[in-house]
């Protein structure tokens, strides 16, 4: 049988596995704090985006949330349906526009936002989940190069 704390040390110490674990923890805090959008938190940072920078192209949003086009797609498709986002077409292009529902939903995203810092920084501290963030987001760029 397999001693328990040497197979836990090995996990622990493994960038993989404690990132998804990272992952999954703020990905249920997220899903808490953005739930009174009745948006997904990615759904509301795309909507954020759009309503920031009206007009943006699918690739662009792909480039900011570092998310295949296809992904992007689908995420826009189910904007559109909800009323909240609009395709308009320039030959192969496509461009996003928020529609006035989906700019009235721009106050309650940022809330949902600052609702989640405030939630994970009583949590691990204002300075250290700062210091997380740019750990982590320079940490992304090097390994995507």
């Amino acid at each position: 049988m397999a001693d328990n704390n040497l197979d836990n040390c090995i996990l622990d110490n493994c960038l993989y596995f404690t990132v998804n674990k990272l992952s999954r923890a703020i990905t249920r805090m997220a899903e808490e704090s953005f739930k009174k959008t009745g948006l997904s938190p990615t759904h509301a940072f795309l909507l954020m985006l759009v309503n920031n920078k009206p007009g943006i192209s699918q690739s662009e949003l792909a480039e900011e949330l570092h998310m295949m086009p296809s992904t992007i797609t689908r995420f826009i498709d189910k904007l559109v349906i909800k009323g909240l986002l609009e395709r308009k077409a320039e030959g192969k292009r496509s461009f996003i526009f928020p529609t006035e529902a989906g700019e009235n939903t721009q106050e309650e995203i940022k809330e949902a936002w600052k609702d989640l810092y405030r939630n994970y920084s009583a949590v691990l501290g204002e300075d250290a989940g700062k210091e997380l963030t740019i750990l982590i987001r320079e940490a992304g760029n090097t390994l995507e190069k």
